[in-house]
């Protein structure tokens, strides 16, 4: 066996608090890999509608998130249709009421200050009531702490916590991230990740780079 199926939507028989989100996520917008889950015990299967704010089509932002994810209850991707053009004398929005007040609008204008896609990497956990503002990456092993608000990018395998989030400490030394990068254990065909996964659960990154060759 290698596994549950990743587009199962409820990977549990004994509850339906947690979603494999690849399976329940619709919008073209939003991508991601397989077994990234989300937890929450209120309709984890919304995770687009409720979790994903402020994200319109014609922003053009997309969100993407990475393979072997942990996603807590009420975590918040806060998208670049949240922001409001700064530059002007009133950053109110007008345009978006009609009746007259959209004359004159150029959403090119209003796209020059937007900060892109939101990115998160492979094998992250991001804690509960975490919030991530637009055009935020988020490193490859990177953990967000609790109600961190994360307005910059991640390094790998950084911890963040706080508002404003900032990196209190790095998961492990250098040398070992650096090797954790080159090994990209989560891009593996998944029969050698079920093989590896007691490595995975230890601390020897040789032992795992081994695995690599096989």
């Amino acid at each position: 066996m290698h596994g549950p199926d990743p587009l199962t939507p409820f990977p549990f028989a004994s509850t339906q608090e947690i979603v494999f989100l690849k399976a329940v996520v619709t919008r073209p917008t939003i991508e991601v890999g397989d077994y990234t889950y989300y937890h929450d015990p209120v309709e984890p299967e919304r995770f687009e509608d409720t979790c994903v704010l402020y994200h319109f089509d014609f922003m053009g932002d997309r969100l993407v998130i990475g393979r072997f994810c942990a996603i807590a209850s009420r975590v918040q991707f806060i998208m670049n249709g949240a922001n409001h053009d700064m530059s002007r004398l009133s950053p109110y929005p007008f345009e978006i009421f009609g009746h007259g007040w959209s004359e004159g609008f150029d959403l090119a204008d209003h796209a020059k200050g937007l900060r892109g896609d939101t990115t998160v990497g492979h094998d992250v956990w991001i804690g509960r009531d975490a919030m991530i503002l637009p055009g935020v990456t988020i490193g490859h092993g990177a953990i967000i702490g609790a109600r961190a608000v994360v307005g910059r990018d991640v390094p790998p395998y950084a911890i963040v916590a706080g508002n404003p989030g900032r990196v209190i400490r790095y998961r492990f030394p250098p040398k070992v991230r650096q090797r954790l990068l080159e090994i990209a254990w989560w891009d593996w065909p998944i029969g050698r990740i079920t093989a590896a996964i007691p490595l995975l659960r230890g601390g020897d990154v040789e032992a795992l780079a081994r695995m690599a060759d096989r």
